[in-house]
C-alpha cells in the first residue's frame, strides 16, 4: 500500500498532492534535512564562488566518496566517513594553499589529490565483499534513508558552519576580495583560509548525502553562481544564493518522490536550467 501511494504520481489536486508529500515520516525527514543542507550549502557556497575555490571544492565532493565507501567496508555510519575524509581532504587543500606553489603547481596537486580519492573509493568499494546496495546513493544521492538522527546532526552542522561564517564574514569578504591588501591590513589571511576550506569540508559532507558525492555541486556551486550573476551586494547574494537552494531542494525532493528518479537528478537539472536562464536571458533581452 505505501509503495503504491509513493509511485503514484501527480495529480491534478495539488492540495492532495502535497497531503501526500509528508504522510510519510521518511520524506519529512528528507525535506527538514534538504533545508538544512540548502541553507549551509547557499552561504558556504557564495562564499567559495567568490573566493574562486570552486576545484578545492569539486576535490572535497570527490574526496567524500572513498570517506563513505571506507564507512560502509568497516560497518561505520557512512556520515561518519563523509565528515572525517572532507574534515582531512580540507587540511590537506590547505596544505597546498599555503605552500606558496604557483597557480598551474596547485592546481596539478589538488588535481593529482582528486585521482588518488577516486582510485581509494573504488577500492573500497571492491574490497566489500557483497553487494554494496547504496553505491548508487553514495555517488547520485537518495533521500529514503535519512532518519531524524541524520537531520539532528545535520542541524548541528549547519549551525555551526553558518555561524562560522557569519563571525568572520567581514574579514573573509575582505581576504576573499583582495588578499594582499587583507594581509598588509593585518587580516590573518592564512588562518581565514584554513577556517573556511574546513567549513566548506563540513558542507560538503553534509550535502553529499543529499546530493551524492558526485553531484554536491548542484547545491554548493550552482545556486551560488547563480545569485553571483544576479547581484554583486553580498547581504543579497548570500540571501539569493540560499533561495535558490531551497527552491530547487524541495522542487527537486517532490520531483523525485512522485517519479523512479533519484533526487540529486532533478536538482542538478534544476539548478543548472536556472543558472543558464541567468547567464542567457539578459543577452537575449540585449539582441531584441
Amino acid at each position: 500500500m505505501v509503495d503504491a501511494a509513493i509511485f503514484q504520481g501527480l495529480s491534478w489536486n495539488l492540495v492532495e498532492d502535497v497531503r501526500q508529500l509528508f504522510s510519510f515520516p521518511f520524506m519529512v525527514n528528507a525535506l527538514e534535512a534538504g533545508t538544512i543542507v540548502a541553507v549551509m550549502a547557499g552561504v558556504t557556497g557564495w562564499f567559495m564562488v567568490l573566493r574562486r575555490q570552486t576545484f578545492a571544492g569539486h576535490t572535497l565532493s570527490v574526496i567524500a566518496f572513498p570517506g563513505a565507501a571506507a564507512a560502509s567496508l568497516a560497518g561505520l555510519p557512512i556520515a561518519l566517513g563523509y565528515f572525517s575524509f572532507c574534515g582531512l581532504g580540507a587540511l590537506t587543500l590547505a596544505g597546498i594553499a599555503g605552500s606558496r606553489q604557483s597557480h598551474s603547481s596547485e592546481s596539478a596537486a589538488i588535481g593529482s589529490l582528486q585521482a588518488l580519492a577516486l582510485a581509494l573509493g573504488f577500492l573500497f568499494v571492491s574490497l566489500y565483499h557483497g553487494v554494496l546496495d547504496g553505491l548508487d546513493s553514495l555517488l547520485f544521492g537518495t533521500f529514503l534513508g535519512i532518519t531524524s538522527q541524520q537531520v539532528i546532526v545535520l542541524l548541528a552542522v549547519a549551525a555551526a558552519a553558518v555561524t562560522l561564517i557569519a563571525v568572520a564574514a567581514r574579514p573573509l569578504f575582505f581576504a576573499s576580495v583582495d588578499a594582499d591588501i587583507a594581509r598588509a591590513a593585518g587580516a590573518p589571511v592564512q588562518l581565514l583560509g584554513l577556517g573556511f576550506l574546513l567549513t566548506l569540508g563540513l558542507a560538503v559532507a553534509a550535502t553529499s548525502q543529499i546530493t551524492g558525492a558526485l553531484l554536491v555541486f548542484a547545491l554548493l556551486v550552482t545556486p551560488a553562481a547563480t545569485a553571483h550573476q544576479i547581484t554583486s551586494r553580498p547581504f543579497l547574494g548570500v540571501a539569493l544564493s540560499v533561495a535558490i537552494a531551497l527552491a530547487v531542494t524541495w522542487l527537486g525532493l517532490t520531483l523525485a518522490y512522485f517519479s523512479v528518479y533519484p533526487v540529486g537528478f532533478y536538482v542538478t537539472s534544476l539548478a543548472f536550467s536556472l543558472y543558464v536562464l541567468v547567464r542567457v536571458a539578459p543577452k537575449a533581452a540585449r539582441s531584441l
